[in-house]
C-alpha cells in the first residue's frame, strides 16, 4: 500500500511542487489538496491520509492550530510535518510543541522530502536535534522555567538508564545509535524509548525532547 498524503499550503505553486516531488515516487499518493487549514479536518476525516504535509504560516488557520485540532479531533489522526520557510521560526516550535512530528524547509531537495515522508509514515520522528535545540533555547521554557514540563518529568519517574536513553534521544541518536554508545540491542533501545514516550505521555520522540528542554534535563544551549 502506497503511503497517503494530504498537502496544506495556501500557495499553489507549493503545493504543485511537493505533489510533482512525492507523485514520482512509486510508494507515496498525494490524496488531496487544502489551501488552509480549516479544511484539514474534514479532509483527514474523508480521506483518511497517513501523513499531512501543513504550512505552519496560512491565512485563516495557521499550522499550529490545525494540528492541535487534527489531534483533539480526529481519531487515529495521521502524521504531521509542518512544511515552513525558515527553520529558526517560533511558529515552527509552537508546532512541534502541539504535536506535529516534525518540520521541513520548503528549500529541501526533493530526496530531503521524500525520506521525510516515508520516515513520519512509518512511525518515526522528523527530528533536527541542532534546529530543535536551536528553537527550545530561543522560544523555550528552559533552564526548568516551564512548571508543567518539569512536572511531567518529576511524576514520569524516569529510571537512570531511560534517563540516559532521553539524553541520547535530545541530542537526536537514532535507535541504533543509542544501542552502539550504550553497548546494549535495538530492540532493548526500543523498549526503553517507549518506555519513556509512555511515562512522559508524549505522542512521540519530538515531544519527548521538547519536555526534556523544557523542563531543564537537558539544557538546549
Amino acid at each position: 500500500m502506497p503511503v497517503t498524503v494530504l498537502l496544506v499550503d495556501d500557495e499553489p505553486l507549493v503545493r504543485a511542487g511537493l505533489r510533482a516531488v512525492l507523485e514520482a515516487q512509486p510508494d507515496i499518493e498525494v490524496v488531496g489538496e487544502a489551501a488552509d487549514g480549516a479544511a484539514v479536518i474534514p479532509l483527514v476525516r474523508q480521506l483518511r491520509p497517513d501523513v499531512v504535509a501543513m504550512d505552519v504560516r496560512m491565512p485563516l488557520l495557521d499550522g499550529i492550530e490545525a494540528t492541535r485540532a487534527v489531534l483533539r479531533t480526529v481519531e487515529q489522526p495521521p502524521k504531521i510535518v509542518v512544511v515552513t520557510t525558515f527553520e529558526n521560526d517560533e511558529y515552527v516550535y509552537e508546532a512541534l510543541r502541539a504535536g506535529a512530528d516534525g518540520f521541513l524547509l520548503k528549500r529541501a531537495r526533493p530526496a530531503e522530502i521524500v525520506h521525510a515522508v516515508r520516515l513520519v509514515a512509518e512511525g518515526e520522528s522528523l527530528l533536527f536535534p541542532a534546529s530543535v535545540r536551536q528553537l527550545a533555547a530561543r522560544y523555550g521554557d528552559g533552564d526548568g522555567g516551564n512548571g508543567a514540563a518539569r512536572a511531567v518529568l518529576e511524576r514520569a519517574r524516569l529510571t537512570e538508564r531511560e534517563a540516559e536513553v532521553l539524553r541520547l534521544m535530545a541530542r537526536g541518536l537514532s535507535n541504533a545509535e543509542i544501542a552502539g554508545r550504550l553497548v546494549v540491542g535495538t530492540e532493548t533501545v526500543k523498549s526503553h524509548v517507549s518506555a519513556v514516550l509512555a511515562k512522559l505521555g508524549a505522542r512521540d520522540r519530538t515531544q519527548a525532547v521538547i519536555t526534556a528542554y523544557e523542563s531543564g534535563f537537558v539544557a538546549p544551549g
